[in-house]
């Protein structure tokens, strides 16, 4: 592990680019000074910054991938793109983790085709801690994978255990397989036989998760193919964001209710700050070599601190070489 965490960061990545990511970036290296940051985007932004902070380099890049773009294909088309370059600094050893804020699917398609996937994963997983007021918990997939294989199921179940050991500290956490019910009969073929799967081949596995029950903390890991995943996320982000957007408004109704907001204004903020996105910073892509963060596209100056942090985090604790090991030492099983 090297002294000097170095994390490659796209300057353009967010909602709101370069006007939140570099100072994000610049709390992050104020926080943490064993990280250094290698600045990804366009000369005239990255540059001034650089000069500025004594732990960032400046990587000029003259094109960027848009939101809309098809990711596969701007990828392959755009290499000198801030995405592409961070990835690339990845698999050239001059980063050990790249963030990014920008385009979920250009991270995921240069993440895999330019960072490299680690010998013996099916497919990388997007994983996320979701934003639970009881414990943190692990989904995964929340978006890489939308078409699955039992058996990629497993490989996500196992990378999500050991990316929740290494991060959260939960030594043996509870693995959970999202489904319409508790019994193992229940749901499709593909749910019945990826259940027969974990059950066989997954020691920390514990049975099917109902919706009802990812976020009582029954659980430490939820697994599930990357369409429904992401549905599911998003669901709860949603769902949260229009509870608290409610009741703001009831606060705000009459000063008897303004009363009421000041009393539990303390816990509610707790509350807020328990179920917030911006905590973790993004979710990790399981799977590929090197830690590649993906950060949420509304993402403030926190998350993209968190984000930057969490990057360095999943390097110093090892994750993808963890799961190298793992993987890979079960790849080279049946040969033996």
């Amino acid at each position: 592990m090297p002294e000097t965490i170095t994390i490659a960061v796209d300057a353009l990545g967010g909602d709101f680019g370069p006007s939140v990511v570099l100072p994000g970036v610049e709390a992050a290296l104020a926080e943490q000074p064993d990280i250094c940051v290698l600045l990804c985007g366009p000369e005239d932004v990255v540059v001034p910054f650089a000069q500025c902070h004594e732990r960032c380099e400046a990587v000029p890049c003259t094109q960027e991938i848009e939101m809309g773009e098809h990711p596969a294909n701007a990828v392959r088309r755009k290499k000198d793109s801030s995405i592409v370059v961070g990835c690339r600094l990845v698999k050239e050893g001059k980063a050990q983790g790249f963030f990014s804020a920008g385009s979920t699917g250009a991270c995921l398609a240069a993440g895999t085709l330019v960072a490299g996937r680690i010998k013996g994963v099916s497919r990388p997983a997007l994983g996320t801690v979701l934003p639970s007021p009881v414990k943190p918990v692990v989904m995964c997939d929340v978006g890489a994978n939308a078409d699955c294989k039992p058996e990629y199921l497993l490989q996500f179940a196992k990378m999500a255990t050991i990316y929740t050991r290494q991060i959260l500290g939960v030594e043996n956490p509870s693995v959970g397989l999202l489904n319409i019910g508790s019994e193992e009969t229940k749901g499709s073929q593909f749910a019945q036989e990826t259940h027969r799967l974990l059950a066989e081949q997954l020691p920390n596995f514990k049975g099917n998760c109902e919706g009802c029950d990812v976020l009582t903390g029954e659980f430490d890991i939820v697994v599930t193919d990357g369409f429904t995943g992401n549905v599911c996320l998003k669901t709860i982000e949603g769902t949260a964001k229009m509870l608290f957007g409610e009741l703001k408004g009831v606060f705000k109704r009459n000063a008897l209710t303004g009363l009421a907001a000041l009393a539990v204004k303390g816990g509610l903020s707790q509350l807020k700050q328990s179920v917030s996105a911006d905590t973790y910073g993004g979710a990790p892509l399981l799977g590929v070599k090197g830690a590649c963060l993906v950060g949420h596209g509304s993402s403030n100056e926190t998350a993209i601190k968190n984000g930057v942090l969490m990057a360095a985090k999943i390097v110093r604790t090892g994750v993808s070489e963890l799961i190298a090991e793992s993987i890979g030492s079960e790849a080279k099983k049946p040969a033996e």
